[in-house]
């Protein structure tokens, strides 16, 4: 489950890519605008001021994120990225953080290049963490006995789904698209006791939490506290800095 106020409690630096990410898509006048993870909403109604006379259609696979979308005013369906595919009118596709979830998600952008109209764009972001300290710690500690059971399947156990940004840019060359790829990485500076596990806790431990009861929960974070602190020492004026690669690609149809 998804907790909508757990991922906004860092609304502003997760924000910042979704801006970086749409600065470069240069459609005018869309009939159609979609968010394909829309999360909470609160990015995608940004894409309404934006273009304003567009249709605006959003899909997550979390009840609980399309619900707070919901509250925004958003009008929100649940359903599957893999599954998607654009009505005939559809001009943008957006999807910001939410791919590397799928493991084949370089043949799904593809597809969506054969079946959009020329001229339209596509427009992802999805963060090149797997190698961070963070989330080195995440697979570390699953693999502690008291975690080993519960946590056996979990994806990131498989290696990393996100590929460079030239794979992505080649594939969608190839699709005929004109390519604009290419990898940030963020250093944000975070507040509190523990504002790396905090930042995972609504993102990427969310399918942990699925896994374990509250206590083996309870147990598995106090096990990653000192494992975080390590990594990422909280320096003197109390900050923490958390730095984090996303990799980009905007696609034009040809």
């Amino acid at each position: 489950m998804w907790n909508p106020d757990v991922y906004l409690a860092f609304a502003d630096h997760r924000g910042r890519p979704f801006f970086d990410l749409i600065g470069r898509v240069r459609a005018e006048s869309p009939r159609r605008v979609v968010d394909l993870g829309c999360g909470p909403g609160n990015l995608t109604a940004t894409l309404a001021q934006r273009w304003p006379d567009a249709a605006l259609e959003a899909v997550d696979s979390s009840e609980e994120m399309v619900a707070a979308a919901r509250d925004r005013g958003i009008d929100a369906v649940v359903g599957g990225i893999a599954e998607w595919t654009p009505k005939p009118d559809t001009d943008v596709v957006v999807s910001n953080a939410a791919l590397q979830w799928l493991p084949d998600h370089r043949a799904i952008v593809t597809r969506w290049a054969s079946e959009l109209a020329a001229g339209s764009w596509i427009a992802f972001q999805v963060p090149n963490n797997v190698e961070l300290p963070s989330h080195r710690a995440m697979r570390e500690v699953a693999c502690r006995p008291e975690f080993a059971e519960p946590l056996r399947d979990m994806p990131w156990r498989q290696g990393n789904s996100v590929e460079p940004p030239e794979s992505y840019a080649g594939a969608l060359t190839d699709a005929g698209c004109a390519v604009d790829a290419w990898e940030t990485t963020y250093v944000h500076q975070l507040t509190g006791d523990t504002p790396v596990l905090d930042w995972i806790t609504g993102t990427a431990l969310t399918q942990v939490r699925s896994r374990l009861t509250d206590d083996q929960w309870e147990s598995y974070r106090q096990a990653m506290i000192p494992v975080l602190a390590e990594a990422y020492p909280m320096r003197p004026d109390g900050t923490t800095f958390y730095p984090f690669r996303r990799i980009f690609v905007v696609a034009r149809v040809g």
